[in-house]
């Protein structure tokens, strides 16, 4: 199933849960925007479609870094002296040669280390948890930890302590029904899955 349909079920999801808990049109716009974005949750993971969103292109990454460190390298030429101009000239051929390896997976890890830090800064504990889901997707393929019960029991954490920090009813109830809802719309069952989940890893690889 695609990204927009995953979304569009999570967000519906939230709009559920919003009028089960009779909330106004502010609260039912944040649920449903909560829906729709754990509906996605789940392909944070490396090679899933919200992963290609919440980080920049390594393409574009890779051309910026190669570009700074072949400035890096003609500006130290022409102004430096002496050790400096050989350290900066080195430093500019090793931003070059170290851009070759950004990868989609490097790329995500470093977006969850900065989520990661950024928790800590602000001190939210929901947010540098949610660093750290990041930061663990970058490491695992598609369609696996992220789409089991594991998955579910650590964004129900997340979902825990987002809605301690907005103080809003039925935030973790959005989460973890749209977290599932992408769960159950990639299972097997259902006949445009040719594919289903690994959904007890790691104790199973049986999918569903």
């Amino acid at each position: 199933m695609n990204g927009t349909s995953h979304m569009a079920i999570g967000a519906a999801t939230g709009f559920i849960v919003a009028n089960s808990f009779e909330s106004g049109p502010a609260i039912t716009t944040t649920l449903v925007a909560i829906g729709g974005v754990s509906g996605l949750m789940p392909d944070m993971d490396i090679d899933g479609k919200l992963s290609n969103k919440v980080t920049f292109s390594p393409k574009m990454i890779r051309a910026v870094a190669q570009i700074i460190g072949f400035l890096m390298m003609v500006y130290s030429y022409l102004e430096g002296i002496g050790n400096e101009r050989w350290l900066g000239i080195g430093y500019g051929a090793g931003l070059m040669v170290l851009s070759s390896f950004i990868t989609q997976r490097r790329m995500l890890m470093i977006t969850g280390i900065g989520v990661i830090a950024c928790g800590w800064q602000l001190n939210e504990t929901w947010l540098w948890l949610l660093g750290t889901y990041i930061f663990i997707a970058s490491f695992v393929p598609h369609r696996s930890y992220t789409h089991s019960i594991l998955g579910i029991v650590f964004y129900g954490v997340i979902a825990q302590y987002l809605e301690e920090s907005l103080m809003i009813e039925g935030v973790f109830e959005a989460c973890i029904i749209g977290y599932i809802s992408h769960l159950i719309a990639d299972m097997k069952f259902l006949p445009f899955n040719k594919k289903g989940i690994k959904l007890f890893l790691p104790f199973s690889s049986k999918e569903f």
